[in-house]
């Protein structure tokens, strides 16, 4: 295996846990040095005025498409945005491709085009051509690392710069050749856990792959690990939280347009190399269709929503940054020449809630469309110190800010030094206050041996605050809470080995009640654990920054309001009163569809060996297909009722070969319809491997393609499939936007449903509730029922 040569092990924290509730977690995912764009002429503040709402997509009227995003909050105190190679600026005339292009923002909600990482002039050569995708971006040791895939050489890359737009220096491949991971090699993301041990998550099409990474955080070493495993799974990407580690992931397809299936799902362990389960108790490695659903299609315009990366506003909430195509304009024009053709893939976001333990988008209810509540980006006090001021500051004990300086570097901009050498803590405190629920925190770092800097999470007067300090003597997180002038708890959490005290580290505290937690990281992605405190230190004051000795630095002290967690998911929609006109038990010894007056009638039917026994609609698999232009398979078919229905069925079925699949149909024609399937599909990194999923597919017209398409097909997959397996498609027409849409869910065990995304085609011809056992024959499908419900 192929390793760099290891320089001084100078690790950045991951995540501590400190022992006896000491509240510490550390610097949970390093950095990247990468190259791009010149910062803009006018080096503004850093600060904007808290946006009151924003809408998705954040990329309109900046770019046309920017796939694949991943976001950091820089040292300057400003956030950016990385994305997959694309014709950005289709829309303004430009044929080709911006290579890993980036946006700024001051605000979370406004953005602007901030440059490139590489040009045609720039592009190494060892990247033979190949288009560079999927970004990944952190902070490590004072400069940022940019990860990202060389598609056609089927490797990931990185590169390195001193701030968040460039110069980038190219560090090459990341992975060797072989990587020792079955799969497409690409769609990394880069981890850092308790105590410093840096991981690499990489894979697409079929497995996800984890590794131990070198101090420098360039090459992967020891030993591969499969993870995860499933029908096109990619895009890893991975945070812990209160003892559990995540890994978020997308499966189905990402690019074509109106018929990507792409969802954010989820899997957690207890180890970073796992195992990870979904929220069903399912292994992310079993051969099967996975739980967990983070983010799906909601019927409301945005189709195929993946490939996430997760960003923390000032408040402590969590939002999901991903992309997703909007279903009005789900296409780009050929671009490079026409060679290209792509989906318009905009970046988007939306608030990410933590229920009962599993993380989910605006608690169930999924990509937003329309004015949202924007992230929390402004503080309430606190500042960056870009202006070159003290304006809004004070010393401590109300003295003025002579004690304090502020200098000025080409990353990080303005931040403060004591002046001197203070013996005694030196306090520099906000004008403003905070509520006494709250989150601070600040970019600090310790240039001395003996020296110190911390965060004043809360700050009454000299004799009452609460500190967070790193302490480079004592190499350790210490905090201490003070009242009356007296300290009411001091926890000291030692730092890793090699601690990076020269370079800048994300202190942050959270205040809830009478429990604090405090977390220390390279770049705000992040995990905690609690420490109480005494009453008398919970209430509203200032906030500010405090010095011990030569050598402390502070930057981005801020302050906000704590969030309030969401805590109950948006109900799930119930099916009605069953429509007994419209259902069926199966309970007669007549195949439906083959006597007069029958409700039920057969495409190309009756299918072969279907029988009637013990209850159930008894159907042989065929060897026939329903899917693009091979239409030979049985469709056996009824009437739905008018206005929105909910029909399901419950389905034995244990099919041993690839391609077996048999379920529900809402069928208009050959071309037209939608399908819910338990199905035997092939994975590509094995011969001969097959995986058992639920899918949800829809086939139609794809009119947008250039030139149009006149028949498409789109799968997404849903929970784990079980050899009885309830299965339902829920119909509504949104008259709004002229659209049919159809939801699925399955549940293994008729109680507790795993709800998959929607489907939407424009109205045309009236569905008919259909059922199919086809494709592979071989297998026997037993229908118990089917029952129809209103809405």
């Amino acid at each position: 295996m192929r390793r760099s040569r290891r320089c001084s092990p100078r690790r950045s924290p991951g995540t501590l846990v400190a022992a006896l509730l000491c509240a510490l977690l550390a610097g949970l995912l390093p950095a990247a040095r990468a190259t791009a764009a010149a910062r803009p002429a006018a080096e503004r503040a850093t600060t904007a005025d808290q946006a009151a709402t924003y809408h998705n997509p954040l990329t309109a009227g900046v770019g046309d498409t920017f796939p694949d995003p991943v976001m950091i909050r820089g040292k300057d105190g400003l956030w950016y945005a990385y994305g997959t190679q694309n014709p950005v600026f289709q829309s303004k005339g430009e044929d080709g491709e911006r290579m890993l292009p980036i946006l700024r923002s001051a605000d979370l909600a406004h953005w602007e085009y901030a440059g490139e990482v590489f040009t045609p002039e720039t592009k190494p050569g060892w990247h033979k051509g190949a288009r560079l995708w999927a970004p990944d971006i952190r902070y490590v040791d004072g400069h940022y690392n940019l990860y990202y895939s060389v598609s056609s050489e089927n490797t990931v890359g990185v590169a390195t710069a001193p701030t968040p737009t460039g110069p980038w220096t190219d560090r090459g491949a990341v992975l060797p050749s072989p990587s020792g991971c079955a799969t497409g090699n690409i769609d990394q993301a880069q981890f850092t856990d308790e105590g410093g041990q840096p991981y690499l998550y990489w894979g697409s099409y079929d497995t996800i792959c984890v590794a131990k990474m070198n101090a420098e955080r360039t090459r992967i070493e020891g030993a591969v690990t499969e993870v995860a495993q499933g029908r096109r799974m990619e895009g890893g990407f991975v945070v812990r939280r209160g003892g559990h580690y995540y890994l978020f992931y997308s499966d189905a397809g990402c690019c074509d347009g109106a018929y990507s299936g792409y969802q954010v799902k989820v899997g957690r362990a207890t180890s970073p190399t796992g195992p990870f389960v979904d929220d069903q108790g399912v292994p992310l490695t079993a051969a099967t269709s996975k739980g967990g659903v983070v983010l799906t299609a909601n019927g409301n315009g945005w189709i195929g929503p993946g490939h996430n990366a997760l960003q923390t506003d000032l408040s402590g909430q969590d939002w999901l940054v991903y992309h997703a195509i909007s279903s009005d304009d789900p296409d780009l024009k050929p671009a490079a020449g026409g060679t290209l053709k792509l989906s318009k893939r905009p970046m988007l976001m939306d608030r990410l809630d933590w229920i009962d333990g599993w993380p989910v988008v605006r608690a169930g209810a999924g990509a937003s469309q329309g004015a949202q509540r924007a992230p929390v980006a402004s503080p309430a006090a606190g500042g960056t110190f870009n202006d070159g001021s003290l304006k809004g500051w004070h010393g401590g004990g109300g003295s003025g800010t002579s004690g304090w300086s502020v200098g000025h570097e080409r990353d990080a901009q303005g931040f403060v030094t004591p002046r001197g050498n203070p013996t005694g803590p030196a306090h520099l405190v906000s004008d403003r206050s905070a509520p006494a629920a709250r989150r601070a925190e600040a970019d600090l770092r310790v240039a001395s041996a003996t020296g110190a800097a911390g965060l004043l999470a809360g700050y009454s007067g000299p004799d009452d605050f609460v500190v967070a300090w790193l302490d480079r003597e004592h190499n350790a997180l210490v905090t201490d809470v003070r009242v009356d002038g007296r300290s009411r708890g001091t926890r000291t959490t030692p730092l890793p080995p090699g601690f990076s005290w020269d370079t800048w580290h994300n202190v942050a505290a959270e205040i809830r009640g009478n429990r604090m937690t405090v977390e220390v990281s390279a770049d705000r992605l992040r995990d905690a654990v609690a420490t109480p405190l005494p009453a008398a230190a919970v209430h509203s004051g200032k906030v500010g920054v405090a010095a011990r000795g030569a050598g402390a630095a502070a930057d981005n002290v801020a302050a906000s309001a704590l969030f309030t967690p969401v805590t109950t998911r948006v109900p799930e929609h119930e099916p009605g009163p069953q429509l007994p006109a419209y259902s069926d038990d199966f309970d007669t010894a007549t195949v439906p569809g083959t006597t007069a007056g029958s409700p039920w009638v057969w495409v190309r039917g009756p299918a072969s060996g279907v029988t009637m026994s013990d209850g159930a609609l008894s159907w042989p698999t065929q060897g026939a297909e329903l899917y693009l232009g091979t239409n030979t398979a049985s469709v056996l078919t009824r009437d739905a009722p008018p206005g929105d229905y909910t029909v399901e069925t419950r389905l034995r079925f244990a099919p041993g070969r690839a391609n077996q699949q048999a379920g529900l149909v809402l069928y208009g024609n050959d071309d037209r319809y939608y399908k819910l399937v338990h199905a035997v599909l092939p994975v590509s990194h094995a011969d001969g491997k097959t995986t058992h999923l639920t899918e949800f597919a829809k086939e139609g017209e794809r009119p947008t393609t250039t030139p149009p398409t006149p028949v498409a097909y789109g799968p997404m997959f849903g929970g784990p499939p079980a050899d009885t397996l309830w299965m339902r498609l829920s119909y509504h027409a949104d008259t709004a936007r002229d659209e049919t849409e159809v939801r699925a869910a399955t549940s293994t065990d008729g109680v507790r449903w795993v709800h998959t995304g929607v489907w939407t085609l424009p109205t045309s011809s009236k569905l008919r509730i259909g059922l199919v056992a086809q494709n592979t024959a071989g297998a026997l499908a037993r229908f118990d029922y089917l029952h129809t419900y209103r809405g």
